[in-house]
């Protein structure tokens, strides 16, 4: 059995389709932010108030610490830094992947915990 079809319309409604499924997808973005190990308060703070807002907005936020030379003996360091950001971003975002070395950066990333939808923007 086979069905006789106006090519252009089912092209047409084809498309029509594969346009409604793209507008209802959602796209994560993924923000970084960088420290080092000795990143003053001033400097913590103001990458923390970027972070908020960029989870305001419903993106990820991978935040990495960045060794240098002689840096690498005091890892230690950049975990609390990342210990201490992540308890300043716990009520706007949840951890994902936890903390954990790579080569010379040692990161995290944060999700948001309410997704925002871009219609109310």
């Amino acid at each position: 059995m086979c069905k006789i079809i106006d090519y252009g319309k089912f092209r047409y409604e084809q498309q029509k389709r594969e346009k409604l499924q793209k507008k209802n997808q959602t796209v994560s973005i993924l923000k970084e932010i960088r420290f080092h190990p000795n990143t003053d308060v001033h400097d913590f703070e103001f990458k923390a108030k970027h972070t908020i807002n960029f989870l305001n907005e419903g993106n990820k936020v991978k935040a990495t610490v960045r060794f240098k030379g002689r840096e690498m003996a005091y890892t230690e360091l950049g975990e609390d830094l990342l210990k201490r950001f992540i308890e300043r971003t716990e009520e706007y975002a949840k951890v994902e992947v936890p903390i954990k070395m790579e080569g010379r950066n040692m990161s995290v990333i944060l999700v948001p915990l309410t997704k925002k939808s871009k219609k109310n923007q």
